[in-house]
């Protein structure tokens, strides 16, 4: 009989393996891209984990960050082209149909979001909380960048400061990072779901966003056209109020599985 003479552990070991391969299997199964209705490109972010840590302390306070689901996230910020296909308006300072949107308010994100689902009746699209973000931003690595630490490369991966001739460029020009997503780095900061807190204490086991407490900011990842190298790291977080919109200042969807 199988089974016979195994304790609860083994038991329990052996259960958590079939699992674990079931789930495996299945994530193989989902396509490694997708594109919906208004022609956005998503790539597949596998379940894993990743160490982070704050702004505002020191290296001791660095922690793991275990991501528990797969999910997709936009392969490109999300384009002015997009988003006239959905909004009946460009916000932008910068005007052209491939680069990213900006000067949008949180809450415009938020309208946007709600008609995309609204349009392909679902309700799998939103912004990605920080910690999916900056998942994502790495893509396995440790190191400043998701290219390395040498800030001299950062032009090949980024629109910053030192090459943007302050302005927005078009989504996709640079290289991508190791799973494939570009403009991770620079162009325009990336609105997130979460409200800001400078340390990541009593933050949510899952990772899913922060939405707690009396904190008007929001969170923002990946720097901008505006900023010098350092703004740019995967690690770096900002903030800015939910009403108003800046002119470097975008986002990039999720979409869950």
């Amino acid at each position: 009989m199988a089974g016979k003479g195994m304790d609860d552990t083994e038991r329990k070991r052996i259960r958590d393996g079939r699992l674990r391969k079931e789930h495996e299997e299945a994530d193989e199964k989902k396509p490694a891209s997708i594109k919906n209705s208004i022609d956005m490109e998503f790539v597949l972010i596998p379940a894993g984990e990743f160490q982070t840590g704050s702004e505002h302390s020191n290296r001791r306070s660095i922690h793991k960050v275990i991501v528990t689901k797969p999910f997709y996230l936009g392969k490109y910020p999300v384009t002015q082209r997009e988003w006239k296909a959905l909004i009946d308006n460009d916000p932008s300072c910068f005007e052209g149909d491939e680069l990213p949107v900006e000067c949008v308010s949180w809450y415009d994100v938020q309208e946007f979001v709600k008609s995309l689902n609204t349009r392909e009746g679902t309700d799998r699209y939103r912004l990605p909380s920080g910690a999916e973000w900056e998942y994502a931003c790495r893509a396995g690595t440790t190191t400043k960048y998701s290219f390395g630490d040498a800030e001299s490369e950062l032009g090949e991966y980024a629109w910053y400061y030192e090459n943007s001739e302050h302005r927005t460029h078009p989504a996709g020009q640079k290289k991508p990072n190791p799973w494939g997503l570009y403009d991770m780095h620079g162009n325009v900061w990336e609105w997130c779901q979460d409200k800001y807190h400078k340390t990541h204490q009593a933050a949510p086991a899952d990772r899913s966003a922060r939405v707690a407490g009396n904190i008007s900011g929001l969170v923002l990842r990946g720097g901008g056209w505006v900023n010098y190298a350092g703004k740019c790291r995967s690690a770096c977080r900002s903030s800015f109020h939910p009403n108003y919109g800046y002119y470097s200042l975008g986002f990039r969807l999720l979409r869950s599985v």
